[in-house]
């Protein structure tokens, strides 16, 4: 007999009967036989855990008869699944022994069923702990970018979205607690998301298939931010931080904090961030000083103009806590000010040391969370999420407003699991929006509008002895209403060789501007399957196939007019070039975006070496994206008679056309993990994505091959990190890109742990782009005027109670 089979023995033997009935209580062990303390069981379906104390013990009570499948976790050991049947009046008596893994397991929260990255079918991220910390910038592209499968594009530091796979814009949902953020981000890259990563707990970032549920909005993926902020237990606990930055002598603090009793739970944090211009290397400026003027330079050092900001937001949330659950609110007031680098009208440069141009945002969030356990025959489980955004974003130019942004937003998802069904979990998923967003001023470039949608989802899994299965399904009904959709005439105008306007048939139509009504509707329907195999002790395969639509966004529809953080006039599908050279509407049909994505992923799961491997292809039919007409339009900017406006196009910006084609994307992401001794680890990783149309041709702004290496050394005082990363030559471009030249970036930190006053503090010290490298981001649209930072140091004390 095992020393286990003893131990599990002698534990059963020394508990009398009746305790056991309905009962388990039993011992976490690691694969040397020590205790696992804070080990988290849970009964799958169900609300049922449990955590181990420090003898490794835990205790389920109340289970009734039947099959169950328990899920054992543990930071720093893979997950484990166990099925156990349990009888009336009959006791259990089992030791769980967890082995080690390198690559951290964590739970995400964006779907109703389990799903994590070394488990479910579908390729998942999770940021969170010391490592989110760590990488945490002031915008969410550039927190996550080091994530396999994920770049940044990366606007100036002052703004920035994740790019999945090489999608980003409105085909990348950005959610806070499982509901839209509701910003503006998605319409336009200088717009910042309005969420923030130093009060976060994790952020999840799901790919391919395992953004079904989420819905058309998500079909590139989902990036979903998690904090506390609707507490779900009341123990007293929280986190601050302070820290310093040489690169923009940013200044940065933050808090968030848990308390209450039995019965409610109360949060609060609170955030502040301040920037000056941030600085780059003075190769990068030699490089470009001929043509860019959008960089100055103070006391030697060379700067991005217009590249500051300042941050502040807090956040309120209660909770009243229940055996069966809870039911929480949250407000946050959010708001943000920050410069917008190349904001130019054609060639105007308008970075001045004169003249400031830059965003003013605010918004207001309530969020209504809830969970209720039932005792019925087929539901077990009923999660709520509600959300009010009243969100506004100001540009500022000459001192006045120039363009305001709003969206107002109201969300309403309820979930509703069912008991175990023939050994299937999961359950149905409600999920209605209305967004109501405005623009006005010189660059509203798309209309007022209204988005409502109405979805249901059903998402399935069951194991099938070495086999999990996952299903999913939704159907969605969107629909558009814009009653004020502008048609100018414009004079748009190609330009000869020389630059000269070409004047041959054209004439201008002053005042002649078409307004009318576009009601649009669409049934996205997107399903999905798949199924991994445990093939081997510590090994497994993925493998999900899905297929996804996508009704366009009102900016891809009914855009007209110049869109500044861009340099472009854009127009939308909804409008074509007439054979007289006009705009008019479009004769094509507005169909459906549809990806049909196959994702492949190998994985080991366990022991001192850990790895992950996606392989995946992706064909998107009716791809919407901008083709440049060889036309340049007025931007609408007026510069009176300023000498040398009558002849040249300092005032114009080329048009560009939203079209559809179909596109494929392919690649994959490598992460690998070794764990040498209990002290020193090494972590390799890799991602490419290859986009183009069908039928030839690049897509534009997609990220190069990449792939690095980290080194980490971690004791209970001492953490120590080095991450290189390589980006090579990106040199498949479209039409109207240049080549960007490959780099390697070299970043550091470490940190040591101290006790304060009975607290847990930390003080590190942080160093990014140490060889002061020129680094320029092929998908930024200002890669040519604002390449990264820097050198940089940051400096910073955070504390834990």
């Amino acid at each position: 007999m095992t020393r286990k089979s003893q131990l599990a023995l002698f534990i059963a033997a020394l508990l009398p009967t009746n305790a056991l009935a309905n009962t388990i209580e039993d011992v976490v062990l690691n694969n040397q036989g020590k205790v696992v303390t804070n080990a988290t069981v849970e009964v799958e379906g169900s609300d049922i855990t449990a955590v181990t104390d420090a003898s490794g013990k835990f205790v389920i009570t109340d289970l009734k008869s039947g099959l169950k499948e328990l899920h054992i976790t543990a930071p720093g050991y893979a997950h484990l699944h166990r099925d156990i049947t349990f009888s009336d009046d009959k006791s259990q008596s089992i030791t769980f022994n967890l082995e080690r893994s390198p690559i951290e397991v964590i739970d995400i929260e964006a779907t109703p069923i389990h799903m994590s990255a070394m488990e479910s079918s579908s390729p998942v991220s999770v940021l969170s702990g010391e490592q989110l910390r760590r990488q945490q910038a002031a915008t969410l592209g550039d927190s996550l970018e080091k994530l396999p499968g994920v770049n940044t594009n990366f606007h100036a530091k002052v703004a920035s979205t994740p790019i999945i796979r090489g999608l980003s814009g409105p085909r990348v949902l950005i959610t806070q607690n499982g509901l839209d953020v509701s910003d503006v981000s998605r319409v336009g890259p200088e717009h910042s998301v309005a969420s923030e990563a130093s009060t976060a707990k994790q952020i999840e970032v799901l790919r391919g298939p395992a953004t079904l549920f989420y819905g058309s909005g998500a079909i590139g993926g989902v990036v979903n931010v998690v904090d506390n902020r609707v507490p779900t237990d009341s123990t007293t606990r929280g986190e601050w931080n302070v820290e310093h930055n040489s690169v923009d002598n940013q200044k940065i603090a933050s808090f968030n904090a848990t308390t209450g009793t039995d019965s409610f739970a109360f949060y609060a944090d609170a955030f502040w961030r301040e920037a000056d211009d941030y600085e780059i290397p003075v190769a990068a400026e030699l490089a470009h000083d001929d043509h860019d003027h959008d960089h100055e330079e103070h006391s030697g050092d060379y700067t991005v103009a217009n590249s500051n900001e300042e941050s502040d937001g807090f956040t309120l949330g209660a909770s009243y806590l229940m055996d069966q659950g809870f039911v929480g609110i949250a407000v946050e007031q959010f708001n943000r000010q920050y410069g917008i680098p190349g904001h130019t009208h054609g060639g105007e440069d308008v970075n001045s040391a004169e003249e400031s141009v830059y965003a003013d945002l605010e918004q207001t969030k309530v969020q209504l969370l809830g969970e209720y356990n039932l005792d019925n025959k087929w539901l077990n489980r009923v999660n709520l999420r509600a959300g009010f955004t009243d969100y506004e974003h100001a540009e500022i130019e000459h001192g006045a407003v120039g363009t305001t942004f709003e969206n107002e937003t109201n969300e309403l998802r309820v979930d509703l699991m069912h008991n175990p069904f023939a050994q299937w979990n999961g359950g149905l998923s409600f999920h209605y929006k209305h967004s109501d967003v405005e623009a006005q001023g010189s660059e509203a470039f798309t209309p007022p509008s209204q988005t409502q949608s109405f979805a249901i989802a059903l998402m399935e899994e069951k194991h099938f002895g070495d086999f999990l299965v996952q299903l999913g399904g939704r159907v969605e009904r969107v629909t558009i209403d814009a009653d004020n959709v502008l048609l100018p005439n414009i004079d748009a105008h190609a330009h000869n060789d020389t630059g000269v306007h070409d004047d041959h048939a054209h004439e201008e139509h002053a005042g002649n501007t078409r307004v009318f009504d576009v009601e649009q509707e669409f049934t996205p329907v997107s399903l999905s399957t798949g199924v991994v195999w445990d093939f081997a002790p510590s090994y497994n395969l993925g493998l999900s196939v899905s297929r996804s639509e996508r009704a366009p966004s009102v900016s891809e529809l009914l855009s007209f007019g110049p869109h500044i953080g861009t340099g472009t006039y854009e127009v939308g599908a909804l409008f074509d070039i007439h054979e007289d050279g006009h705009f008019g509407l479009s004769e094509q049909a507005l169909d459906l975006e549809t990806a049909n994505n196959i994702d492949l992923t190998f994985r080991k799961t366990q022991g001192d070496i850990g790895f992950i491997l996606n392989a995946f292809y992706n064909q998107v039919d009716n791809y919407y994206y901008q083709i440049d007409t060889g036309l340049f339009a007025e931007s609408g900017h007026d510069h009176g008679d300023e000498e040398g406006h009558d002849h040249d196009h300092s005032s114009e910006l080329p048009v560009y056309l939203f079209k559809t084609d179909d596109v494929i994307l392919h690649g994959f992401e490598a992460q690998f993990a070794w764990q040498l001794t209990d002290e020193f680890k090494v972590d390799l990783f890799s991602d490419y994505v290859r986009a183009r149309l069908k039928d030839g041709g690049d897509l534009p702004r997609t990220p190069p091959l990449r792939f690095g290496t980290e080194f980490s050394y971690q004791t209970n005082k001492l953490s120590a990190h080095l991450h290189v990363t390589r980006y090579q030559e990106q040199d498949r471009t479209a039409p109207e890109e240049t080549t960007t030249n490959g780099y390697t970036i070299l970043d550091a930190s470490v940190s040591y742990e101290l006790s304060v006053l009975n607290q847990d503090v930390s003080v590190y010290l942080r160093g990014t782009n140490l060889t002061d490298t020129e680094a320029r981001v092929h998908s930024s649209f200002l890669k040519n005027i604002a390449p990264r930072p820097g050198r940089s140091f940051a400096l910073g004390i955070r504390g834990y109670f």
